[in-house]
Formats: structure tokens, C-alpha cells, sequence
């Protein structure tokens, strides 16, 4: 299960999605994200689906990369969608009933759209981390926030920091990997036990990992201090953004599709 988790991983390309301008994906990503909880209906989000589903085959993402994000996030799919079908009452009989226990028609219906929901979300910030390097999404976030440094915002440093711990979550995770092997090969039993047994095995865990977690940010403070960085003010970038054309234009089909699934709220309130 820890190496099926993929977030922060950047995978190489030359796909066009690949050549955008992290802005422009960066801002593509919020409006989609905003998309899916606008959309609430079926048909709405199984357009957001087919638009995600494009984006990725243009970008030359594997299918089975996409499974493997998504199989971590399993429980709680599963556990939204319980919730959605027991606890959302509709009017009508209820299509099942069995003592306290009652499915609506309309509970259904939420479950259905809120792990279509979730499965969109997860696949379309992760097409965001597949597709831009760390250091252009890096680049992108402090464009983007640079009007707030008038308000002595520290941008240059909030975009490092929050690049630094999506790049770090793989590496954390391998870690944690290594670690669970080697307890496993000491004879500590992690798959197996009650509840609070399993709770007390992670603790031979959790205490290496802080560990390595501490030293590895006090080895990148030290390669940074070597390297003289002291922070946004007066850096040169090797790599100026631009839009160009194919931005713009990715920007208007995006647009585009958004605008047709969220028209599908108004056909689907006439029905």
C-alpha cells in the first residue's frame, strides 16, 4: 500500500500538457477542482471524467499509474460512499429497509456522485505533480502569488516550503517503506494482531521516521546555507515564464469544456 502512493512523483515528458505553462496548469487545476463541486449531477461529472480521461491520454500518463494513486485513497472512498447511502433520506419509500437500516433512491444518487467526486479530485491534482517539475511548480506558485508580497507576504518562501514537502513525500514514503522491511525482518508483526496491537507495532516506526524526516530538512538547511541561498530577493531564474500560444489555447478549450459541464446543471434542473 505505501508504494502505491504516487503524489509528488513528477514522471518526464514532451506532451503538450507537459509544455504548459505551470501558471496556466496550476490555474487549470483550481478551476477544475471548483468544476467538480459545481457540477452535481451525473452528467456533469461523467463530462469532468472524459475531460480528465483526455488530459491524461494527451499527456501519455499510464492507466495503471492512475489505479495506484487511487488505491490508497480506497477507504476513504468507501467510507464517503457509506455515509452518502445510510444517512441521505429522500421522499418516497425507501428501496431497502432493514430495521434502523434505510437506502433511498436519493441516497444512492450522493454516494454515487461523491466517489466520482473524490476519484476526479485525486486524478486531476495529481495530472498537476505528474506533468511539472518541482522547480517550474515552484516558479508557477510564486508568480502567482507574487501581488501579495506588497502585503510583506513571504511568497518566495511559502512556494519553497510548500514544493520542498510535496517533493519530500515520496522520498518520506520510501523511507517508511525501508523502515516497515527492516522492522518486519526483526520479527514485529504489522499485518497481524487487534487494533491497539497494530497502533503500539507502529510506534518502532513512527520514532525512526521523525528521525530521518528531522535530519534529512537538517542536511537540505546545510546544502542550502552552503550554496549561499538567502531567500527570493534579488534571484535570477535561468527559465523566464511566458504564455504562448498553445497556453492560451489549452486555456480556451479548457474554459470551453468547463463551461459545457457546468451547463449541465441547468439541463438536468429541467428534466
Amino acid at each position: 500500500m505505501i508504494r502505491d502512493i504516487t503524489i509528488g512523483q513528477h514522471f518526464p515528458g514532451n506532451s503538450v500538457v507537459h509544455r504548459l505553462d505551470p501558471r496556466m496548469k496550476i490555474l487549470l487545476t483550481i478551476g477544475y477542482i471548483i468544476l467538480l463541486f459545481v457540477a452535481a449531477n451525473p452528467g456533469g461529472l461523467v463530462l469532468s471524467a472524459v475531460l480528465l480521461a483526455i488530459l491524461y491520454r494527451v499527456s501519455r500518463i499510464p492507466l495503471k499509474l492512475i489505479l495506484r494513486s487511487l488505491k490508497p485513497i480506497l477507504p476513504i472512498i468507501l467510507f464517503t460512499i457509506v455515509l452518502n447511502l445510510f444517512f441521505i433520506s429522500g421522499e418516497g419509500e425507501p428501496l431497502v429497509q432493514w430495521g434502523f437500516i434505510r437506502i433511498y433512491a436519493e441516497g444512492i444518487r450522493y454516494a454515487l456522485i461523491m466517489g466520482a467526486r473524490i476519484i476526479c479530485l485525486i486524478a486531476g491534482t495529481s495530472l498537476l505533480t505528474y506533468t511539472t517539475s518541482p522547480i517550474s511548480l515552484t516558479d508557477g506558485i510564486e508568480r502567482l502569488l507574487a501581488p501579495f508580497a506588497r502585503l510583506h507576504l513571504p511568497v518566495h518562501e511559502l512556494a519553497m516550503m510548500m514544493t520542498i514537502a510535496l517533493r519530500f513525500i515520496p522520498t518520506l514514503i520510501e523511507e517508511t517503506d525501508k523502515i516497515m522491511n527492516a522492522q518486519k525482518a526483526r520479527g514485529a508483526q504489522l499485518d497481524s494482531g487487534t487494533l491497539r496491537q497494530r497502533m503500539k507495532a507502529m510506534v518502532p516506526i513512527l520514532i525512526p521516521l521523525f528521525i530521518s524526516a528531522f535530519r534529512r530538512a537538517d542536511e537540505l538547511a546545510m546544502a542550502m546555507e552552503c550554496r549561499c541561498y538567502r531567500g527570493g530577493e534579488g534571484r535570477t531564474r535561468l527559465k523566464q515564464l511566458r504564455f504562448t500560444r498553445t497556453d492560451w489555447a489549452a486555456a480556451v478549450v479548457c474554459i470551453a469544456a468547463f463551461a459545457a459541464v457546468a451547463s449541465t446543471n441547468l439541463l438536468f434542473q429541467g428534466l
